[in-house]
């Protein structure tokens, strides 16, 4: 995929999941633990470029989960609520194209360009980026404004978070666009 040096003023950024419920020590161990300010960061100077922002949120229907609705966990995390004008998009499953008007809202926009960030890197993040590459979006996942928690593999053993985030990080910069840092990010905002 070619290389962007600047970002559109179309180009849109979408916070994938960044709620209270996953900061659940059922959750595990989670890599980057600067997430959040990393997010804050990019999320700040995105806003002031006056660029369009998408706020995505995950309602679990599953009975166990810390993200099902009616659960402060469900809540967004302080500072990630979308601002007037901003939408929220809410979904249930891993995809937040799937079951929502977010591709349409896109589109409409004439927003070619996405930018990606949030929890978890490999599975909301990751499913939703790879989904919007093969939409024909140009896309970007800004790994230092994205976690993983650690999980057990088929075997048992138990893969470390950061393993899991790297692995992810590799793959979608390999196949379905680029993987970027919130530096990078802001540098293509001038």
């Amino acid at each position: 995929m070619a290389e962007t040096s600047t970002l559109a003023n179309s180009a849109t950024l979408i916070s994938i999941d960044v709620q209270q419920g996953l900061d659940d020590p059922s959750c595990g161990h989670r890599n980057n633990p600067e997430m959040e300010a990393n997010a804050l960061r990019l999320l700040a100077a995105w806003r002031g470029s006056g660029r369009p922002v998408i706020t995505v949120k995950h309602n679990s229907v599953s009975s166990t989960s810390t993200l099902r609705p009616g659960q402060k966990g469900n809540d967004l995390k302080l500072g990630f609520t979308p601002l007037d004008g901003e939408p929220l998009i809410e979904k249930s499953v891993n995809s937040a194209f799937i079951g929502t008007d977010l591709e349409q809202r896109l589109r409409a926009a004439g927003s070619t360009q996405l930018v990606f960030f949030g929890l978890t890197s490999d599975q909301c993040v990751s499913t939703t980026a790879r989904m919007a590459a093969n939409l024909g979006f140009e896309t970007f996942v800004v790994a230092d404004a994205c976690a993983a928690f650690e999980q057990t593999a088929p075997n048992g053993e138990l893969v470390p978070a950061e393993t899991i985030h790297l692995a992810h990080m590799t793959t979608l910069n390999t196949e379905f666009g680029q993987v970027l840092n919130v530096d990078d990010v802001l540098a293509r905002l001038a």
